[in-house]
């Protein structure tokens, strides 16, 4: 075998085995990206900005309360990925169930970012975050 076949090879084995990792982690975490990057400050002093979280989508919204940590598209017009406190619950019933959330350093609660959250919404609960690693990506940019 040449070289060149050689690094061909091993450039198709890593590939499948990213590509095979990735699979795992969506299977795992139930969402299709179970990763996201804190871009706002919204969350401080819980999340800073370049914090990485990883996001569990197999809690179903039936089960998320308040004080828990969660990902949604923005309500008015699904143009934003937001990652809010759970403020309130303003209806608990099964088939319409809705959720009003608030960052932990804004005052108020904002209608169409925060409120109204529904299923439809809900990408899931942040399970675990990992600070400050996505600014490496500032530095290398």
């Amino acid at each position: 075998m040449t070289k060149t076949n050689n690094i061909i090879k091993d450039i198709i084995i890593v590939g499948v085995g990213v590509l095979a990792i990735w699979i795992g982690l969506q299977v795992v975490f139930g969402t299709q990206n179970p990763f996201y990057v804190v871009s706002s400050g919204s969350m401080i002093p819980v999340l800073q900005v370049y914090d990485v979280l990883i996001v569990n989508g197999n809690v179903p919204f039936e089960d998320i309360k308040v004080g828990d940590i969660i990902v949604f598209n923005r309500p008015n017009g699904h143009d934003r990925v937001i990652v809010h406190r759970v403020d309130a619950i303003l209806d608990d019933r099964p088939e319409s169930k809705t959720i009003r959330t608030k960052g932990d350093a804004n005052p108020i609660s904002i209608p169409g970012t925060d409120y109204p959250i529904t299923k439809q919404e809900y990408i899931g609960k942040v399970f675990y975050w990992v600070p400050q690693i996505a600014y490496v990506t500032r530095i290398l940019a």
